[in-house]
Order: C-alpha cells, then sequence, then structure tokens
C-alpha cells in the first residue's frame, strides 16, 4: 500500500498538535487562578464522546471490512477484529496499572489543589517529572492511533486528533504546575510539559514505521479494532470518570452526547 509524501505530512501534523496541546495546558495553569469545572468536565465528555462514537461506528466497521476482503468469511473477519479490538484494551489497561495512581495524568487535579502544594521543592518537581513520563507512556498509543487513522482517512484523523488534543489540556496542567512551585520557573515548567506531549508524534512515527513493511487489508484491519479497543478504554477509564470529577451539572453527559453529535455529522458529510 503506497502512501504519498503529502498524505503522511498531513497525518505527522495532525499528530504533533495532538500531542503539544499539553503546552494549552500549561499555559492556562499560570494565567488561570480557578479552574473552569463547566469547561473542563464539557469538554472531557466531549472527547470521550467522539472517541466513543468514532471507535463503534467507523474504526471497528472499517475493521471488519478491511479484514473481510482478506479471509472472504465474514465469522472470521468479525472474530480477529473482536480479538484485535480487546487486545487493545488490555493493552492501555496494562500501560495505566504500572503507572502510580498519584502519577497518572487522568487522574483529576485543579489547578487550586495544585496550588496548595507544600512538600519540598524537591519531591513537587519529582513528582512533576513523573507525571510527565506518564503522559509520554499515555500519549504512544495515542499517537499511533491518530497517526494511522489520518493516513487512512484524514476525516477520521482530525476528529481523533481534536479529541485527544482536548483531553490532553488537563495533563499539561498536571505537569507544569507542581515543577513551577519546585523551581519557580515558568519556562521550564512550560516546556517540560510541552515535551511531554512530543511521544504523540513519536508513537505515531514509530508505528507506522514498524507496521510499513506489513501494511495491507489484514494488517489495517488488526490495527484499527486495537486503537478502538484503545480510544473506549481511555473514554471510559479515564476522560468520562475525570469530567465527573470536575462537573457541577450534567456538562459531561452534555458533551459527551455533543461530541456523538458532531463526529456523526462529519461523518455524514463525507458519504
Amino acid at each position: 500500500m503506497e502512501y504519498n509524501t503529502s498524505t503522511v505530512l498531513f497525518a505527522l501534523l495532525l499528530t504533533t498538535l495532538a500531542g503539544l496541546s499539553t503546552g494549552i495546558g500549561s499555559a492556562m495553569a499560570f494565567f488561570t487562578k480557578k479552574t473552569s469545572k463547566r469547561f473542563l468536565s464539557t469538554s472531557l465528555g466531549f472527547s470521550a464522546g467522539v472517541m466513543i462514537y468514532v471507535s463503534f461506528v467507523e474504526l471497528l466497521e472499517s475493521s471488519k471490512e478491511a479484514l473481510l476482503i482478506s479471509y472472504n468469511n465474514e465469522f472470521s473477519a468479525a472474530s480477529i477484529s473482536f480479538i484485535s479490538f480487546l487486545s487493545g484494551i488490555f493493552f492501555i489497561l496494562i500501560i495505566d496499572r504500572l503507572i502510580p495512581k498519584y502519577e497518572n495524568p487522568h487522574e483529576p487535579r485543579s489547578i487550586e489543589e495544585m496550588n496548595k502544594f507544600d512538600e519540598s521543592n524537591r519531591k513537587l518537581y519529582r513528582m512533576g517529572v513523573f507525571v510527565a513520563l506518564a503522559i509520554a507512556i499515555h500519549n504512544f498509543p495515542e499517537g499511533l492511533a491518530t497517526f494511522t487513522a489520518a493516513m487512512q482517512k484524514p476525516t477520521i484523523g482530525i476528529s481523533i486528533a481534536i479529541a485527544i488534543a482536548i483531553h490532553n489540556i488537563p495533563e499539561g496542567i498536571a505537569v507544569s504546575v507542581p515543577v513551577y512551585y519546585a523551581t519557580g520557573s515558568k519556562k521550564k515548567a512550560f516546556w517540560l510539559s510541552f515535551a511531554s506531549g512530543l511521544a504523540e508524534p513519536v508513537g505515531g512515527i514509530v508505528g507506522y514505521l514498524l507496521l510499513l513493511p506489513f501494511i495491507n487489508d489484514t494488517t489495517m484491519g488488526i490495527v484499527f479494532a486495537f486503537v478502538a479497543g484503545i480510544m473506549v478504554f481511555i473514554s471510559l477509564d479515564e476522560l468520562l470518570p475525570t469530567a465527573r470529577e470536575y462537573d457541577t451539572g450534567h456538562y459531561a453527559v452534555y458533551g459527551m452526547v455533543g461530541g456523538m453529535i458532531v463526529m456523526g455529522i462529519s461523518l455524514l458529510m463525507f458519504i
């Protein structure tokens, strides 16, 4: 399967922008005194809605279609797609379990809460670095998801990139605030937060290069279902629970429904 340079560059650009949105969260932490719980809850719910909808409606269907071409047997195609979907869930679950709870970037913490830290500077700095590493680990498979989707279907890649960019914003806050209070340097805190998002495009590039020699209908069918599993787990285990933690009403649900509506309309426009 051949890809032209413009397609590869477009996929790389989307993946990079999604990853580096951690810098937006970092900037918000410095220039905002109070967390907008309504904004965070709605936006995280929106991100989850996009991911869940695109996973079940588009990625799993594309997976089965690709596998059906290879195997010409509906049961075999559906079975491999299902196993690949579960593999994606277990893959990201293992990564999540290997990261200590407090260093997990998806554990909700507000700007006000972060400002109350009174531990030693060394401990604060260590926490910020560990959170940055945790984000990098999480972003690697997310980068593969965005890059692969953008290579196959640019419209789906754009939707996934937007969803991931939104949920990367609070991750930027989780990195930058403890580093800033430990060092007193906004510049150092911002760049560490910004750099943690680089794992996103790195994940996309590495995944693409590893898969390139093996790309065919079977490979893409497996990858689409695997990516769908990753995104559904992230949405149900991390995005929606975090959105509910910030919720002051039903904004998480409103955001999720809004994300599904936007994703559904965008898919209808390109039929």
